[in-house]
């Protein structure tokens, strides 16, 4: 059984879909990452991103609403899921995981919403200047993420911030060390971490599954990316529609982040908090996820036959 689906759930809402299409990207270095396309093929596009120690499972309760009325697009990032780990961990090689995934799947020209969790928000914010994303970026989604000072920010380590929580901090993220089975003592510990003190049991096993089976070398090489990550002068590049997402409980990117990516994105659409939710939002809050996703392809993928009939009228 591979790596995600040994990781996934089996049933409900997280259960991730089989895809109607697989296919292999191979990035700028040659590294091939595995992709999924599921819904009909003349549809508004959706591009997914997954996070740190996730994978494509992670968006199944996206993908099962929204690939009905979309071709939605989901990849591992390289180490994660099915997608084979790489000797090069850094944010150009997320830029260029991302390049190689948009020219795999869409159309010269084509445009699609691209949503971004965590991780997979640094990935579109490193892109944003590449001409991949320009040329095929109708609007972006960026949940549950931030741009730089992870570890300065993050409230994962209970104690007031500065350098003592930082370096704790970095140590805890920056670990090692096995996680192990999914327990009720390892899913305790995912939820304080990553999600909401309410978040229901099911989606707590859902995440854990997931998380837990992220290879640990994989888990911490990219751990340093994230702890040195910046990209604060990326994301005024990012230049199209963007709708921004956060949890109020999130500790690994508190709310502080998004209200700045919010503050210097060149045209912000929305900044929503969620009452509750931690750092899991496509799990947590599910149908918020999707609606937003699906505002943004109504407002920006307007069908060819309906500009059409506007440009007529005219």
């Amino acid at each position: 059984m591979s790596r995600a689906g040994a990781g996934a759930v089996r049933h409900g809402v997280y259960a991730p879909p089989a895809p109607d299409r697989v296919l292999t990207a191979r990035s700028a270095d040659g590294s091939p990452l595995h992709v999924e396309v599921h819904g009909p093929t003349d549809a508004p596009a959706v591009v997914l991103a997954h996070g740190w120690t996730c994978s494509t499972a992670f968006w199944a309760a996206q993908i099962r609403a929204l690939a009905g009325e979309c071709r939605v697009i989901a990849y591992d990032q390289r180490g994660h899921g099915r997608t084979a780990a790489a000797e090069v961990c850094s944010t150009d090689a997320l830029a260029d995981d991302l390049e190689a995934v948009l020219a795999a799947t869409l159309a010269p020209g084509e445009r699609a919403v691209l949503a971004g969790h965590s991780m997979g928000g640094m990935t579109l914010m490193a892109g944003a200047g590449r001409p991949g994303l320009r040329e095929h970026a109708a609007a972006v989604l960026l949940c549950s993420t931030g741009a730089s000072q992870l570890v300065a920010d993050s409230r994962v380590v209970p104690i007031r911030a500065g350098r003592l929580r930082t370096g704790l901090t970095r140590r805890v993220l920056g670990s090692g060390a096995p996680l192990g089975p999914v327990t009720p003592l390892a899913k305790k510990v995912l939820r304080y971490a990553t999600m909401g003190p309410g978040a229901a049991p099911d989606k707590v096993e859902a995440c854990a599954r997931i998380v837990h089976a992220c290879p640990r070398d994989v888990r911490q090489a990219w751990s340093h990316v994230l702890a040195e990550l910046e990209l604060g002068v990326r994301v005024r590049e990012l230049a199209m529609p963007t709708a921004v997402v956060c949890g109020s409980a999130d500790r690994l990117t508190p709310p502080v982040h998004a209200r700045r990516l919010a503050a210097v994105l060149p045209d912000c659409r929305s900044l929503d908090v969620l009452t509750g939710v931690g750092h899991m939002t496509p799990i947590e809050a599910p149908a918020f996820i999707t609606e937003k996703i699906r505002a943004l392809v109504a407002e920006h993928l307007a069908a060819p036959a309906a500009v059409d009939a506007e440009e007529r009228a005219v």
